[in-house]
């Protein structure tokens, strides 16, 4: 590798490097302790301080320097991993630029020209180069060391590295952190002690920061039961960032593709960069706080001060600014944030130069002041730009949330069908001459809203502030809640982008029959079936339409229990067109991953809410120590908000709440609930009971403010005896949770949140794994412990073809909907490798033909995919399969379809090609939730036929041929080879051919009804004697079928009716007691298992 010339004093390095080559401007060197004569005391010393140093001349054991005769001062600009590298390097400067150096006068111009072509060749490979860091040289050699330590293939990428100390039990050892695409890498060498460490991404645990009397700070890794510690990191927190992301990163592309989809920016991982994952989080936390769509990229920051006209002041805070939004959040505690649309924006004015402050003006004659932004000019150009391009004619309206009326319109002439109002308007119409308490109240709420529009503004651009989240507190006036929960959850703005989207959607949907169509079905009478609004066909008709449209927008989710609750909610207050836009915003935004088979996100919550319990409520920690109780009890309170525990009218209020906070809001009022029953669930003696007491709280929550009718309150408590002797305000509780628990800030929840991920998919991972192991065990004779073990190697392969490409079949095949027999499978290149390392008679090279005719018979339903159970059986035949099934299987792989060697070369590749390369990337897919349909009969048939499959006698089995049978005998051969019988296998095997092909003979013969030709006798007795001798050839001169072709057989086409059944064949071998006691020899399973771990990579990293 060529590196920027560095000077270096050659003295200083002279027991450090010996010198291989040299000539009057060049030095080839090779490090002490490396090639011949290495070892030694110096080889330990010079190693240990290759690891712990980090400098130019301690990175790669071979280097070339240049030099001039008149000078004392040596530049490094070569280095590398092995001799064969280096010497490319010093055969080029030999041929190219010794001879033009004789033409230069002074030694300074032969320094300066060696510098500058050696920096036009660096130019000229970091134009295909993917590594864009700060400090490239510094990085090129560590991907230097990086690749020699640990051997990986070469398409892992490594993102970057750090000084680190690593515990091996109380011992620390001082070394090199690389993180990488897919490994957590780890390597020290001090003083003769090596210690490397390799660890997928996929398969950590848990991965924190840690703190204690030993490490004042350090990080820990939980992976296969093993906990690792690192500390003295001189930038600890970024170490930390990083591994969380590239963890996360990682969990989302293997177990989590729905998530994975929605990030493009991170779609290849062969380009991925430690700079790219920094912007990527800056992006994410920027959407997640301003609510913004999931298209949207943090482009630019700056540090300015926005007049606050409410508060007559200046607040300081950054400016945001991404493809289609400005943002301001203020730092200064005033927790003051406005989000600006670009659609908004009619002019961008600059102020004097003095103050390098611009004006934004938007509609609705509203404008903001930005003060002290170092580069103004430039922001403000920017923004013109931007708006220029973003601006459209369906965009100008008024500054309030009528500038939504385009969609409305538009809604409403495409289809008459789609309702324009909340379903509360229509059903539960305010009496404007009533004039009691509550409506009363509702409307002094609506005139302090009124106030509060006038003072911070209204719609997309209103400011957010303290007032807002107290007026949120105190309870939404029924007629704004639709308005305001558009704006709070940002779908105001999706809405706002996407004209005529909804209604487009419902034409496209509707009368289309899915698994998901038919669950929704079924669910549309349960939704809040007591209100008058769902026992009409209106309300119906538009949560069916809502529903629908949304399982054709993301087939992925589809439509899941729970949406339905929270869609008859959201139709109440909003219009339907709103009433999607919102669900779209809670299920892709505010609440990822929630509403799927395995509802990643609510378990995700459920445990940040343990972790918030433990920190806020001791005391009930202490009573009950096993806090899975709440996360059973809590789920429904996550994935409802609790609309399905609290009544209509109260459970709205903390939708309120929700879509201002988010998820910190459910999270707060969760504490609230407990801490209100705290006496009452310490006292109680078992789940059942404290069940009761939370049931019985909720049941007693009331609105004493809610202005709907009375027959709308007890519908919506379902009937439930309402006598109880205390009653609870909702208002009341939802104030108490904020001033108790309003100091979780939403920062540290996303941080639990990103930390207990990866402890819920690697539990689910590991359920999925024990209910494997349960059906296959009934299987196999191998233990559960070598099962498990197994079934990580298996899924580890899985994963190998998927860590360097997001096209890989295994992994655009990878659906958790599926059974978990199917969820990881592999392809031939796959399963081949994997069995190579594992069979045990090393019979299988992973390129030969027999692999394929192996992965033939495993495969048992020929989808070209091979999964656990399939895999698991036919190794167990082979490890612990008596004489007769090992023999039984290995005659079965030279029957067709298995035998395929008579097919040419290019036949077999396309073969091979086919299983792994489809059309579409992808063998077989089971239905998507939202478009395809299930075939339940198909699944049914099946499951009978395998009910009734009886099991295969060896009589079932069909006769082979000559040729097949000559095959068959190359196979034991192959088997035989390298074992310490082997001469008298070989002997064996001839004997039991011979045999064979005579006794077959003279059935022929004394079968045959007329006496054959006297010509034909010679071919066939010539025949047999040709057969025995092609059947008793060597290994090495008989490796697999490709070298085999039908003409070896003789061309007497009379041979071809030859053929032995089984039962013959397992007669003959059993008379050979070496054959017998080679295939009943007991194999080492644990030896092979943990052989194939350390292989596994290295076979992969030598492909």
């Amino acid at each position: 590798m060529w590196l920027q010339p560095d000077e270096i004093l050659l003295k200083n390095a002279f027991k450090l490097w010996v010198t291989e080559e040299d000539n009057e401007y060049f030095v080839l060197q090779r490090r002490r302790g490396y090639g011949e004569g290495g070892g030694g005391l110096t080889g330990l010393l010079v190693g240990t301080l290759d690891t712990v140093l980090d400098s130019t001349s301690k990175v790669a054991p071979y280097r070339i320097l240049h030099h001039t005769p008149d000078s004392q001062v040596y530049w490094t600009i070569a280095c590398g991993v092995t001799k064969e590298e280096i010497v490319q390097h010093w055969d080029w400067l030999q041929q190219n630029i010794m001879r033009t150096l004789s033409v230069f006068d002074s030694s300074e111009d032969i320094t300066s020209f060696v510098q500058g072509k050696i920096r036009g060749l660096i130019a000229e490979e970091g134009k295909s180069s993917l590594v864009l860091e700060e400090d490239p040289e510094k990085f090129r050699e560590a991907l230097l060391r990086f690749e020699k330590w640990f051997e990986l293939p070469p398409k892992e990428k490594l993102v970057t590295y750090y000084s680190c100390s690593y515990w091996r039990g109380k011992v620390p050892c001082q070394g090199w952190l690389y993180l990488s695409t897919n490994f957590l890498c780890f390597y020290s060498y001090l003083l003769g002690a090596e210690v490397k460490l390799i660890i997928s991404w996929d398969e950590i645990w848990r991965l924190e920061k840690t703190s204690n009397v030993i490490l004042t700070e350090s990080i820990h890794v939980l992976a296969h039961g093993e906990d690792h510690y690192f500390s003295m990191l001189m930038h600890l927190n970024e170490t930390f960032v990083i591994m969380e992301q590239l963890a996360d990163y990682s969990i989302k592309r293997l177990f989590d593709k729905e998530a994975f989809q929605r990030e493009p920016a991170l779609s290849d991982p062969m380009q991925i960069t430690k700079r790219g994952l920094e912007a990527h989080a800056k992006s994410e936390q920027f959407r997640t706080f301003f609510r913004l769509p999931k298209e949207e990229n943090l482009l630019e920051v700056h540090e300015s001060f926005l007049w606050v006209p409410f508060s007559h002041f200046n607040t300081l805070g950054k400016i945001c600014l991404s493809e289609n939004y400005l943002c301001f959040a203020s730092q200064d505690g005033s927790q003051c944030h406005v989000i600006i649309p670009m659609r908004e924006v009619i002019n961008v004015e600059k102020s004097d130069s003095s103050s390098r402050a611009l004006t934004v003006c938007v509609r609705g004659k509203k404008a903001l002041r930005f003060a002290e932004v170092r580069d103004y000019q430039r922001l403000a150009n920017t923004i013109r730009s931007k708006c220029g391009i973003s601006a459209s004619p369906q965009h100008s309206a008024s500054s309030e949330v009528t500038c939504l009326n385009p969609c409305f319109l538009c809604a409403k002439d495409s289809s008459k069908a789609v309702s324009t109002e909340a379903l509360m308007t229509v059903f539960h119409p305010q009496d404007v001459e009533n004039l009691d308490p509550k409506m009363l109240k509702e409307k002094m709420k609506e005139q302090s809203w009124n106030i509060h529009f006038s003072e911070y503004g209204r719609g997309t651009s209103m400011f957010f502030t303290r007032k807002t989240r107290d007026l949120i507190v105190r309870g939404v006036p029924e007629a704004l809640r639709g308005e305001l929960w558009m704006l709070f959850s940002g779908a105001v703005n999706d809405m706002a982008t996407h004209p005529g989207y909804y209604t487009d959607l419902v034409e496209q949907s509707l009368g289309t029959s899915t698994l998901a169509t038919d669950e929704i079905e079924r669910d549309l009478h349960r939704s809040l079936p007591e209100h008058p609004a769902f026992q009409s066909d209106t309300g119906i008709s538009a949560l069916r339409r809502v529903l629908t449209a949304y399982a054709y927008r993301n087939p992925k989710i589809g439509y899941c229990q729970a949406m339905n609750i929270l869609t008859s909610v959201l139709l109440l207050y909003a219009k339907e067109e709103e009433a999607f836009w919102l669900l779209v915003a809670v299920c892709e935004r505010m609440l990822p991953d929630y509403f799927n088979r395995r509802i990643i996100g609510a378990l995700v919550d459920q445990a940040v809410f343990e972790d918030l319990i433990r920190e806020n409520l001791p005391q009930l920690v202490e009573h009950m120590t096993d806090l899975s109780f709440f996360s059973s009890v809590s789920l429904s309170w996550f994935l409802t908000l609790f609309i399905s525990v609290l009544p209509i009218e109260s459970a709205v209020n903390v939708v309120d709440c929700f879509f201002y906070d988010g998820i910190k809001a459910i999270l707060q009022l969760g504490l609230a609930v407990l801490d209100y029953n705290m006496e009452a669930l310490i006292s109680c003696h078992d789940d059942a009971e404290a069940v009761t007491i939370l049931n019985k709280f909720f049941d007693s929550v009331t609105n004493k403010d809610s202005p709907l009718p009375p027959t709308v309150q007890q519908a919506s408590m379902s009937n439930n005896d309402k006598a109880s002797h205390f009653n609870v305000d909702i208002s009341e509780l939802i104030k108490e949770a904020y001033e108790k628990y309003g100091n979780i800030r939403s920062e540290e929840v996303e941080s639990s949140r990103k930390r207990n991920k990866l402890h819920v998919i690697q539990t689910l991972e590991d359920t999925t794994k024990q209910n494997v192991i349960r059906v296959v065990t009934q299987e196999v004779r191998f233990s559960a412990s070598h099962l498990d073990r197994l079934y990580n190697l298996f899924k580890r392969q899985h994963f190998l073809c998927c860590y360097w490409t997001m096209k890989s079949p295994a992994l655009l095949h990878h659906d958790p909907s599926l059974a978990y027999l199917e969820q990881y499978q592999l392809g031939f290149q796959q399963f081949s490798m994997l069995f190579s390392l594992l069979e045990p008679w090393a019979f299988c090279n992973p390129k030969s033909t027999l692999s394929l005719w192996i992965f033939r018979l495993i495969d048992e339903n020929q989808d070209g995919l091979v999964n656990f159970k399939e895999f698991c059986c036919a190794l167990d035949t082979l490890y612990s399969g008596s004489f007769t099934n090992k023999l039984k299987f290995l005659f079965k792989l030279h029957l067709p379809p298995g035998d395929i060697y008579l097919c040419n070369l290019f036949t077999c590749c396309f073969y091979i090609s086919a299983f792994d390369l489809p059309e579409d990337g992808v063998i077989r897919k089971s239905p998507e939730r939202g478009r395809g349909k299930v075939d339940l009969q198909a699944y049914l048939k099946q499951w009978q036929n395998e009910i009734l499959k009886k099991e295969e006698t060896i009589k079932d089995l069909p006769r082979i041929n000559q040729t097949q049978f000559i095959q068959f005998s190359k196979t034991l051969y192959n088997i035989f080879h390298g074992d310490p019988e082997e001469e008298s296998l070989y002997q064996a095997v001839a004997h039991v051919t011979s045999l064979l092909l005579r006794m077959e003979e003279v059935g022929r013969r004394l079968h045959e009804s007329s006496s054959p030709p006297e010509s034909t006798k010679p071919a066939n007795t010539a025949a047999a004697e040709s057969s025995t001798q092609e059947a008793s050839t060597t290994p090495e001169n008989s490796d697999t079928s490709s070298s085999f072709n039908s003409q070896d057989a003789g061309p007497d086409l009379t041979e071809l009716d030859w053929s032995f059944s089984f039962e013959q064949v397992l007669a003959s071998l059993l008379n050979e007691p070496t054959i017998v006691r080679f295939f009943e020899r007991p194999v080492d399973i644990q030896t092979k298992l943990g052989q194939a771990r350390v292989a596994q990579l290295k076979l992969k990293a030598n492909k």
